[in-house]
């Protein structure tokens, strides 16, 4: 498992996640206190308090070109 921090500003930058991890075939997650909700699925991402980062957890381990894809979003 691969895990980063993301930051989503915008309903523009969730959607576009959504549609990014939708495209794997493995299980990608996402992370915000004691929550976890499914990455593909746009009403559990707004689930989340987006006001600050959230960690994506991706369930394998050649997530390079995915995370390259995710640069955008990712924070320090």
């Amino acid at each position: 498992m691969r895990t980063c921090k993301i930051l989503l500003n915008t309903p523009a930058d969730v959607r576009e996640l959504v549609e990014l991890v939708s495209r794997c075939v493995y299980q990608v997650g996402l992370v915000s206190g004691r929550y976890s909700v499914d990455a593909k699925s746009i009403m559990g991402v707004f689930s989340l308090d987006l006001s600050k980062p959230v960690t994506l957890c991706a369930h394998f381990d050649d997530a390079d070109g995915l995370f390259v894809e995710l640069q955008k979003f990712r924070v320090a």
